[in-house]
């Protein structure tokens, strides 16, 4: 989410309910709505906290989710540079083959992938350059030992990829359910009625319209968290990006560039193929 918009949102909902409550103020008896104060405080503590914990436990629980796409990012970017090398040691048929389709792979990842992942048009979609790596190395039939080690390392590295990579697209589709959403609202309403009630003529306007900002301000920075860390592709700061696959890249150019290997990849800057 912008940071902008996000402040833009908070500053907004903030205002709004300011109004609200000074206009609820108006009308309202002095000393307030209720007649024992320290009682409806006492619910209103009650309530808070408990919007509080369970609002605290989600933001907890999507920021591990969060965490999860950013190492599993990372993990995925380590071993696609990790068969990079592997991938010299196998047959001399496939090794410079399996070199481009990994460069396509990881032009794939931080180019058109990540900005379907952005867009939330991904779904279910395989990266159409781990398939053809699995169609090159099919056949493959070892004939030494350094070969069948390679082959071997090679097909342990596949699996690890593809787990860094669901465990990166983890978070894409959003992880907290439509009712949690539906009761962290309705849970957010019920404190905003209930501050209305403490609406007071006797006070100041401006002690009013404090004790509903900082209330509505507090809450609306949470849900916003919350929105973040369900879905935290995009622009803006803090948000995840294809900076490790990047970063592999330009390793993979280097080291292929100090061995002396050329390679063409079968597809262009963003991964697409030719």
């Amino acid at each position: 989410m912008n940071v902008v918009w996000g402040l833009l949102i908070a500053v907004t909902l903030t205002a709004a309910t300011v109004a609200v409550m000074l206009l609820v103020r108006r009308t309202a008896p002095v000393g307030g709505y209720f007649s024992d104060g320290d009682r409806a405080a006492g619910v209103f503590g009650v309530l808070a906290t408990g919007f509080s914990v369970l609002l605290g436990f989600i933001i907890f629980l999507a920021f591990q989710s969060y965490d999860g796409s950013r190492v599993g990012a990372a993990t995925e970017a380590t071993v696609v540079a990790e068969m990079t090398q592997t991938a010299q040691f196998l047959p001399s048929d496939v090794s410079r083959p399996l070199t481009g389709q990994l460069v396509c792979y990881a032009r794939s990842v931080a180019g058109a992938e990540w900005d379907a992942v952005e867009a939330g048009t991904l779904g279910e979609t395989v990266n159409p350059w781990g398939a053809r790596m699995f169609l090159t190395i099919k056949p493959v039939q070892p004939g030494t030992p350094a070969e069948q080690s390679a082959y071997d390392r090679w097909m342990d590295q596949t699996t690890q990829r593809q787990e860094a990579r669901d465990a990166r697209l983890h978070s894409a589709s959003g992880i907290i359910p439509v009712p949690l959403w539906i009761g962290l609202l309705l849970l957010s309403l019920a404190l905003f009625g209930f501050m209305l009630f403490f609406a007071d003529s006797g006070e100041r306007a401006l002690t009013q319209g404090v004790l509903m900002g900082t209330v509505t301000m507090v809450i609306a920075v949470l849900m916003l968290l919350v929105v973040f860390f369900n879905h935290p592709y995009g622009p803006g700061v803090g948000t995840l990006q294809p900076t490790a696959m990047r970063r592999t890249l330009e390793l993979m150019d280097t080291q292929l560039h100090v061995v002396g290997i050329t390679v063409d990849p079968p597809c262009d800057e963003r991964g697409v193929a030719r």
